[in-house]
């Protein structure tokens, strides 16, 4: 018979710990006890800082002010990443959150300014991009309106580890009990092998019926103890090590993210109220450690506030990331590298989907199999839009740009590229997390040309079509003289 569900255990804090534990406990409310187990002497790895406008959803969902929040995790804005050198060194392109031009109910505005460069007209797809405009001028403001064509979709950049420790506030608040200590030995039911509970060294042992496995790259629950095995995705994704370190604040913070590709990898940049989060992602069969620390600290912008941090890694996902009576979440449930701020957003979509997917009379076979449907679905979508970046370059300067072209990529990637190059058509898959706006300006920004575009955007003579493209110029580039500065914006919002 199954167990009724009452106690949730974290194992695990940083940020998949502390969110995980404040979702549950505010959805779940008194019907579950959650209690989160952690080590002060366990660090976090702590370079997920940029992310991607769902989490203004979750903080909403919490009940979070969102001028608290900034002030709390020297937040600032983001309205997207700035890949620099991806196509080729020298050249640049914005994958912004917002949406370029006006569409149609049946055909994409991408199609009506192909036709218009057919005819001459010299504006690329970002000319209509608000969030770009608005990136590139250093400028924000949260822009009231009814018209979805002036948006600003945002995200954030901001201190993973202060964004925790903000939680665990807020978790304790809500009745999360926090429980200090190292796990010495995992006991398990010798009939189902689902976990029964954590033994701390210090002897505490932790009882509960559903357990979250939020122990980082390890995966203490998920594979130490229920050995799920790991998809492993490093021939598709080369990178398997990342050097981090943070460097002095500069006197103008962007609101957005840069991403500069260099021979072996490529190198973040985030810019935070306090400090600025550097590093590098690179190949160990490219650049040796020394290399790589080497290359990020000769490329810093301001003076480095603490000595680097090698991090290895392999990128995949575990086989089953719900198995017995374990979730894992995090870092535990699979890697892929945050070349486009995934990292906490993929933290958030399993404890959401963990949610909707909560066990009311018992853990249930059925549901276990589609939470592990949706999260490997999930994972290969966003693989997939990775290796987009690297796959579709032109460098010839290194052997890592050149292996990646040449390199045979999945049946779902090939096909979209393929379907885009030949007619400009883009269809966003069911729960893809990235819209066919994201798609449309990685693939136009590494350099592929789409042979066509829709017939719809022959249905107005060329003075018409050209008169609408002048026309949404125009309503796209007014706000630009009326919005603050990214630092104003952010001087006066957290005086709230």
């Amino acid at each position: 018979m199954n167990k009724l569900v009452k106690k949730v255990v974290v194992l695990g804090g940083g940020t998949a710990g502390w969110m995980s534990a404040a979702l549950i406990k505010k959805l779940l409310g008194a019907s579950i006890s959650v209690e989160l187990v952690e080590s002060d002497t366990i660090s976090t790895v702590g370079v997920g800082e940029a992310t991607i406008p769902p989490i203004q959803l979750f903080n909403s969902v919490l009940g979070i002010n969102e001028a608290e929040f900034l002030r709390a995790t020297k937040a600032t804005i983001k309205l997207g990443i700035k890949f620099e050198h991806w196509k080729i060194a020298g050249e640049s392109y914005f994958h912004s959150f917002g949406a370029a031009g006006k569409s149609t109910p049946f055909c994409q505005f991408h199609h009506y300014l192909k036709r218009a460069q057919s005819l001459g007209l010299k504006d690329s797809l970002w000319d209509y991009d608000l969030n770009y405009l608005c990136a590139t001028q250093g400028k924000f403001a949260k822009i009231k309106t009814q018209d979805s064509i002036i948006e600003t979709p945002y995200a954030y950049h901001f201190d993973a580890t202060l964004y925790g420790e903000f939680l665990r506030k807020f978790s304790e608040n809500l009745g999360v009990v926090r429980t200090e200590g190292l796990v010495k030995q995992v006991k398990q039911c010798p009939q189902s092998g689902n976990v029964e509970s954590l033994v701390l060294k210090n002897g505490t042992e932790i009882t509960g019926d559903l357990f979250i496995d939020c122990s980082g790259f390890k995966g203490l629950l998920i594979q130490h103890t229920l050995n799920t095995g790991y998809e492993d995705w490093s021939h598709w994704l080369r990178c398997d090590r990342a050097v981090a370190v943070p460097s002095e604040r500069l006197a103008k913070t962007l609101p957005y993210t840069r991403s500069i590709a260099h021979a072996g990898g490529w190198q973040w940049r985030i810019p935070l109220q306090h400090r600025n989060g550097n590093g590098l992602v690179y190949s160990s069969n490219h650049y040796s450690d020394e290399q790589a620390t080497d290359l990020i600290m000769a490329n810093l912008d301001s003076k480095a506030l603490a000595d680097p941090k090698v991090i290895q890694f392999k990128t995949g996902r575990r086989r089953k990331q719900w198995h017995k009576n374990v979730i894992a979440i995090g870092l535990s449930s699979g890697f892929l590298e945050p070349l486009e701020s995934t990292s906490i957003h993929l933290i958030q979509s399993a404890v959401v989907r963990l949610v909707h997917m909560f066990p009311h009379q018992g853990i249930n076979d059925a549901e276990v199999a589609e939470y592990n449907r949706q999260a490997k679905v999930e994972y290969e979508q966003i693989r997939d839009f990775i290796i987009l970046h690297y796959h579709v370059n032109q460098r010839t300067d290194s052997q890592l740009w050149r292996d990646m072209r040449e390199m045979e990529i999945p049946d779902s990637l090939q096909h979209k590229i393929e379907l885009f190059r030949q007619s400009g058509k883009l269809f966003r898959q069911q729960n893809d997390l990235f819209n066919e706006g994201s798609w449309l300006q990685v693939m136009l920004g590494q350099g592929i040309e789409p042979q066509d575009y829709h017939p719809m955007a022959n249905n107005m003579p060329a003075e018409q079509l050209l008169a609408m493209l002048k026309k949404i110029k125009e309503i796209k580039h007014q706000p630009l003289s009326k919005l603050p500065s990214h630092d104003d914006f952010l001087t006066l919002f957290m005086r709230q």
